[in-house]
């Protein structure tokens, strides 16, 4: 990330509009089509969404967004999301702040691993040595991948990074994200590195971050460690098994869908409660097969009606059998190793009589040593019955194929509550300071944070990540002491244990006994980009831009990574600063397809960004993203687009229409009821605007505005439009011509926001600078808008009824009227007759007009002039 500390202190760009008006230049005919290049080239080369450092922290808004996965594949859903976020830094930026909005890319971990092997045809095999004139096969076959060095694969894996991050930058800037693209930002730079590094080892020093061997969820497909957050329950085919087990009075029997687990069976257990099994408890079983002898004990997470209520303990099963393992201090007896097969040699603790049977499932998969399983049970006669098919909830990594496993391993761990309720308490009070948008988002932190039932395991056994800064010393066999880890000085950071020595070694030393051995795992990525706060805003680098950006006001995401990446960010903030990483978060919803289904490619219902941003504009694009309101799925339908396409056009020609009148003369005062009405009325939309933006509700903002434009355009700009020309003469059309302006002005900062790029295409038509660098309308602007509002209305009903008639007798609105008969109560034809003169220019009405009083509602009777 560019270092922004050399950059110039000035005040934020935020002078108010300017009444100056400059030459016009209107194009004669205004198009969307190449607003974007043109604007997107013109706000770089500008710096135009430049931070530039203010004196104090109250003037600056600072934005936490998401760094997308640059292996992944972006789709509409998250335009929108992204979309959400930059109209809240454009309005702040409009406000007078100087926006702090870094972007940044995700650029380790297991996703860029499975792109490289499957572009390139090769595979990791750290035992491989180093080849510098290595290069990648010219026909890769993702079947027969090539190993190569850790040291070669990583280099691959920054090669086609650099390639991802530059087709996500030009959709972004295609977007229009009013980022700052001098602080982009990746999580496996050097300084990312870093500041992962000195997290960790501070983690550690103050005892957050932990090694132990315990029972860790492990994904046998990607031979790697998974994090509780990374995973997700689905359907999974399975079969109940009723197993006898045999007790002194006789078999006692447990159903089971993992027969293949009985030989890391550690007990057998039953409810408290449960009278049926009340004179087993305390006693010993043995297993069926292998003649194992257990213990049978008692625990109140077992379920008396699931089953025969008697249930296997094993090491392990589920996430259940850790807790009864825990809690109950039982043996650990693991038969499954990292590869997902029965471990090949002889347990132990299982007798000469069961070697037999446990050699018949040796070295076999989970579900080949299943199928074995009960062959043996058949044989035995310890098989009640067939199995009984079932759709049983398996675990699963959510990037993975095959069910999760728990075996036992060593990992690094960050404490987060899951195992210490006084942590647990105060990261829901953390949950409870913090601001959410919308408000009942902040449940679905709680329900993660009090469902939490371990550690953060933040180690994975990948190669293309951030690696810890540790070394391990090696005892006289060559034995690794990881009670005593060699930690990496902060002053020597970034460091690779790979490659680089701990303090007092050297490389000499490396793997032999007496020396040393270096951690050989990489962190989760998640524990890098748990960190985008203290990345962007220069922690421990730029100690005055820290200051003047932590903690960050804004956090977005989507709200299926509260879980991870909001949780995350709240534990390493709350040890290493002792507070929220930001004021606020907004969550975004889904966008889904139009039943309703979460857009993803692997359903092969993503809608392709590039596809419907070059087709309608992006204008349009961000327009539909503005109607998804924050924490709500939004279904998406291409033809929306239509609408936000037609909006932007509809600026283009008004704006055109405007600026074609001629110039009111200086000091021009709006004196025509018409036009004092309608600058009331935009008086009202600019404080409703504004209190919808300061609130997060950017739909509503726009509802509000995109209201009041299509009244502006449809009927006030039709009933002016003549006297602007000088119809009834110089002293009305000033006034027409001067209120138009001003509206105008106003409705480009209103709509700036959301339509960047044709707002910014007419500002410059006629306002010097940027419309992004334009003081967001106020309503001490129009202190002398002392108009009717309710003209507005009326004006609208009488022209809805003049328009209906000429439209029902199927004549040209141009006909004229030869006779006008308004009705109504009086207060409404004294408004409606105030402006007599435009509706006669608007109507085409060349004859008499009668005002006739009577209640109800404003009627309109007319005579048209004979078509022929």
């Amino acid at each position: 990330m560019t270092d922004t500390s050399t950059a110039p202190r000035t005040t934020p760009p935020t002078a108010p509009a300017s009444e100056v008006v400059v030459v016009r230049a209107v194009p004669e005919r205004p198009a969307l089509e190449g607003l974007e290049a043109k604007w997107s080239s013109k706000w770089d080369a500008d710096g135009t969404y430049a931070f530039v450092r203010p004196e104090r922290r109250d003037q600056v808004f600072s934005i936490d967004t998401p760094p997308p996965t640059v292996s992944g594949s972006l789709h509409v859903g998250h335009v929108f999301s992204y979309t959400h976020t930059d109209l809240i830094a454009r309005y702040q930026r409009m406000t007078g702040k100087s926006v702090y909005y870094p972007i940044g890319w995700d650029d380790n971990g297991l996703p860029t691993e499975r792109r490289v092997q499957n572009f390139y045809g090769v595979r990791c095999d750290p035992s491989v040595p180093y080849d510098p004139d290595f290069t990648p096969p010219a026909k890769p076959d993702p079947k027969r991948q090539v190993p190569i060095s850790r040291r070669n694969f990583v280099a691959l894996c920054h090669e086609l990074t650099e390639v991802d991050e530059k087709a996500f930058e030009d959709l972004w800037r295609q977007v229009g994200l009013s980022v700052d693209w001098s602080t982009l930002y990746t999580t496996i730079s050097d300084e990312s590195i870093t500041v992962a590094q000195r997290a960790f080892l501070r983690n550690a020093a103050r005892d957050e971050a932990y090694l132990a061997e315990a029972p860790t969820v492990w994904d046998v497909t990607f031979q790697s460690a998974i994090a509780q957050a990374e995973v997700e329950a689905r359907d999974y085919p399975g079969a109940f098994h009723k197993i006898a087990f045999h007790a002194a009075q006789g078999p006692v029997y447990i159903e089971t869908t993992r027969p293949e687990l009985i030989g890391a069976c550690v007990a057998l257990l039953t409810h408290p409660e449960d009278e049926r099994f009340a004179g087993l408890v305390g006693q010993t079983v043995t297993s069926p097969v292998f003649g194992v002898e257990l213990p049978v004990l008692a625990h109140p997470l077992v379920e008396k009606d699931l089953g025969s209520g008697l249930v296997m303990c094993c090491t392990f099963g589920d996430q259940t059998d850790v807790t009864w393992w825990r809690e109950l201090q039982l043996p650990a007896r693991v038969i499954i190793g990292r590869d997902g097969r029965i471990l090949a040699e002889v347990p132990e603790w299982i007798p000469e009589s069961g070697r037999s049977a446990y050699e018949q499932l040796a070295g076999k998969t989970t579900f080949s040593a299943r199928e074995a399983m009960v062959a043996l049970l058949r044989e035995s006669g310890d098989l009640d019955g067939e199995p009984k098919p079932t759709q049983r909830k398996a675990n699963f990594f959510e990037k993975g194929d095959k069910p999760l496993e728990i075996v036992s391993t060593r990992q690094w761990y960050i404490r987060n509550g899951g195992r210490d309720a006084e942590l647990r308490d105060r990261m829901l009070q953390r949950g409870r300071e913090l601001g959410w948008v919308p408000e009942h988002m902040r449940h679905r932190y709680e329900d993660w944070v009090g469902g939490l039932n371990g550690d953060w395991l933040i180690s994975r056994q990948r190669f293309f990540g951030v690696p810890f800064p540790v070394w391990y010393r090696l005892d006289d066999q060559g034995e690794p002491d990881y009670q005593n880890p060699l930690f990496a000085e902060e002053s020597a950071l970034p460091v690779d244990p790979s490659t680089d020595t701990p303090t007092g070694y050297a490389d000499d030393q490396r793997g032999v006994p007496g020396g040393f051995v270096g951690d050989p795992d990489v962190m989760d990525t998640w524990a890098t980009s748990s960190l985008t706060p203290q990345i962007v805003c220069g922690w421990e680098r730029d100690p005055e831009l820290f200051e003047l950006t932590f903690p960050m006001d804004l956090n977005t995401n989507a709200h299926d990574i509260i879980r991870t990446w909001l949780f995350d960010r709240v534990i390493r903030s709350h040890f290493e600063n002792d507070s929220l990483p930001w004021a606020r978060s907004m969550i975004s919803g889904f966008v889904t397809d139009p039943d309703r289904k979460k857009m993803s490619k692997s359903k092969g219902n993503a809608t392709v960004p590039t596809e419907v941003l070059d087709k309608f504009g992006t204008d349009a694009v961000r327009w539909r993203a503005a109607l998804a309101r924050p924490g709500l799925d939004s279904p998406f339908d291409e033809t929306q687009m239509k609408v936000g396409r037609r909006l932007a056009m509809k600026v283009l020609n008004a704006s055109k229409l405007i600026l074609g009148y001629p110039e009111p003369q200086p000091g021009t005062a709006i004196t025509e009821p018409a036009d004092q009405a309608m600058l009331a009325e935009l008086r009202t939309v600019i404080t409703a605007a504004t209190q919808h933006f300061e609130a997060y509700d950017y739909t509503t903002a726009l509802e509000v505005t995109e209201r009041f434009f299509w009244q502006f355009c449809d009927d006030y700009l039709e009933l002016v439009k003549e006297r602007a020309y000088g119809s009834s003469g110089e002293t009305g059309a000033d006034s027409a011509r001067a209120a138009l302006l001003r509206a105008l002005d106003v409705i480009l900062r209103l709509f700036a926001p959301i339509l960047p790029y044709v707002t910014e295409e007419v500002w410059s038509w006629w306002k010097p600078g940027s419309v992004h660098h334009a003081a967001w309308p106020s309503v001490d602007e129009f202190d002398d808008a002392a108009g009717d509002r309710q003209l507005l209305a009326d004006v609208a009903a009488a022209l809805i009824a003049i328009r209906g008639a000429k439209s029902t007798a199927k004549v040209s609105m141009k006909i004229e009227i030869t006779r006008a008969e308004f009705a109504g109560p009086a207060e409404t034809l004294n408004r409606v007759r105030s402006v007599e003169a435009d509706l006669r220019a608007v109507g085409r009405i060349t004859g008499a007009v009668e005002w006739t009083e009577r209640d109800g509602e404003l009627s309109v009777d007319v005579t048209l002039a004979d078509p022929s």
